[in-house]
């Protein structure tokens, strides 16, 4: 099983001062401290020199750290990702994947700036191309350079790059691209959350099986936390399952009888993920699972 962190809001914060100042008390899990797109060009050197030392002091709430960086082929990309390497946050966002290379690129270059090997990558899919190469950008999991630990799906720029008309995503291929998305990321066992960009809600983006949102406000990281916590009679039915794996006749077996039907050991693994995230959402909120 992969590493198991709660990732139910990811908050947008910009390189501001006074936004940096605000969200050293946020407990979202993810905080996503941005230099691209909430920084103006006459801002950008001054915000990256800003991010970087508020992240050597520390002292922020949430679960997670990640910085969303201008892109490489950007004037600031490249000193940006110079000052991730040296500042260590817990991964940075990395936007317009749309190969595995793009990945293992940007890895091979922390490796090389000495970033410590916790700070991971999480791969942003805002681009037609990037839906298309879905499959093979969450495989980049695989390769020790990618440093791959996270998904995340750009609706409104998916929406813009593909030219779809404003109104609901049923009206055009959106919700195809976001399963092509999902599929990858589940084939993959990755996290994979969704931007929602005034493109689709919360409770929509739970429904449609994301682990979590990007938000852009306290109050959304709350209905985000409240809309993919662990369902309460899920968990229940999970921890029985996988209690009777774990009894001594369900030890070691493929399959077992439970309530009445055979139940394989794939879905005592599932089980055990979603026991592992309420335990790790309950060490987050200080509460039990």
């Amino acid at each position: 099983m992969t590493d198991i962190r709660p990732r139910r809001s990811a908050l947008l914060v910009p390189a501001t001062a006074t936004a940096l100042a605000a969200a050293r008390s946020e407990p979202a899990d993810a905080l996503i401290l941005d230099l691209a797109d909430s920084l103006p060009p006459a801002d950008k050197e001054a915000g990256r020199t800003r991010l970087a030392a508020c992240l050597r002091e520390g002292g922020f709430a949430a679960g997670e750290l990640v910085v969303r960086l201008n892109g490489l082929d950007t004037p600031w990309g490249e000193a940006d990702l110079a000052a991730v390497a040296e500042a260590g946050p817990d991964a940075v966002l990395v936007p317009r994947v749309e190969e595995p290379e793009d990945l293992a690129g940007i890895g091979s270059r922390l490796r090389r700036l000495h970033a410590p090997e916790r700070t991971r990558l999480w791969a942003s899919l805002d681009t037609p191309l990037g839906i298309l190469a879905a499959e093979a950008v969450a495989s980049a999991v695989r390769d020790v350079d990618a440093r791959l630990a996270c998904l995340v799906v750009d609706a409104g720029a998916l929406a813009r790059e593909g030219r779809l008309p404003p109104g609901a995503p049923e009206a055009g291929p959106l919700l195809t691209w976001l399963a092509t998305a999902l599929a990858a990321a589940r084939a993959h066992d990755l996290d994979v959350l969704l931007d929602p960009a005034d493109r689709l809600d919360i409770g929509r983006a739970r429904g449609l099986g994301f682990d979590g949102a990007v938000v852009t406000a306290p109050t959304g990281a709350r209905r985000a936390e409240a809309a993919f916590a662990p369902d309460p009679e899920a968990l229940a039915v999970a921890k029985a399952l996988v209690a009777a794996f774990d009894a001594p006749e369900g030890r070691g077996q493929a399959g077992i009888a439970h309530l009445g039907r055979t139940v394989l050991r794939r879905e005592a693994d599932e089980a055990r993920r979603l026991v592992a995230l309420a335990e790790a959402v309950a060490s987050r909120t200080g509460r039990g699972a």
